[in-house]
């Protein structure tokens, strides 16, 4: 009976949570969207690049929201990186912002434990993952998943913090499996700047036929392993 409540008042904030964070991107969306559609290209670029060093504070910021949240797509801000700040500062600011944003995660959920890792993933997901927790292997599959493209890897991340891994292995382990992706990312969202969009959406096909490859995958080992 107190399982079903349980499952009852997370269905219930699960509901809610979800319909919040779909307004909440919607709206910001939409006012971006108009407040993009004021520039031109080589205006929008620009634009960014005037606030010099406090632009660089502003997309670390969301960066670093965008790990928190888990929900938002990295790929997106990681292009919008490239595209306003070049694909070697772009890269550097992704990375920073990712670390950032690992280090406090990992550090909030060994402090807080469980019950912070369920406000952001459900119980099931949670139970689905333990695995990791003994598993031998457990170093070689946490790059995997961060590896391959499609994959939840921030999701992960609070996960993470509930097993046995020294943090300096996970922040090594996740930075370095990243590259591909990020580097990726930000070197098309570049190559959109510089209005060479032929190979950037070569690279975007490409990029997104592994990542439904990579999420494939993923849910038919997590339910083999389950």
């Amino acid at each position: 009976m107190k399982n079903m409540d349980y499952q009852r008042k997370r269905k219930l904030l699960s509901g809610i949570s979800a319909a919040v964070v779909a307004v909440l991107v919607l709206l910001i969306t939409w006012f971006f969207w108009r407040w993009l559609a004021s520039f031109s290209q080589e205006g929008l670029r620009d634009y960014i690049r005037s606030f010099g060093v406090v632009g660089w504070l502003a997309f670390l910021g969301l960066q670093i929201l965008q790990v928190f949240v888990a929900l938002i797509p990295g790929e997106l801000l990681e292009s919008v990186a490239g595209f306003a700040f070049g694909p070697v500062l772009g890269t550097l600011l992704c990375y920073a912002g990712i670390a950032i944003a690992s280090a406090l995660v990992f550090a909030l959920t060994r402090k807080f434990g469980v019950k912070l890792v369920e406000a952001f993933i459900s119980r099931e997901r949670i139970n689905q993952l333990r695995f990791l927790n003994t598993e031998r292997k457990r170093d070689l599959l946490i790059f995997l998943v961060f590896f391959i493209p499609g994959t939840p890897k921030d999701i992960l991340t609070y996960f993470v913090g509930l097993t046995q891994i020294k943090f300096g292995t996970f922040l090594a382990i996740s930075l370095v499996a990243r590259i591909p992706s990020v580097v990726t990312s930000t070197f098309s969202g570049h190559l959109l700047g510089e209005k060479n969009y032929g190979v950037a959406i070569v690279i975007y096909a490409v990029t997104a036929i592994v990542s439904l490859l990579g999420m494939l995958g993923y849910n038919l080992w997590m339910k083999h392993k389950n």
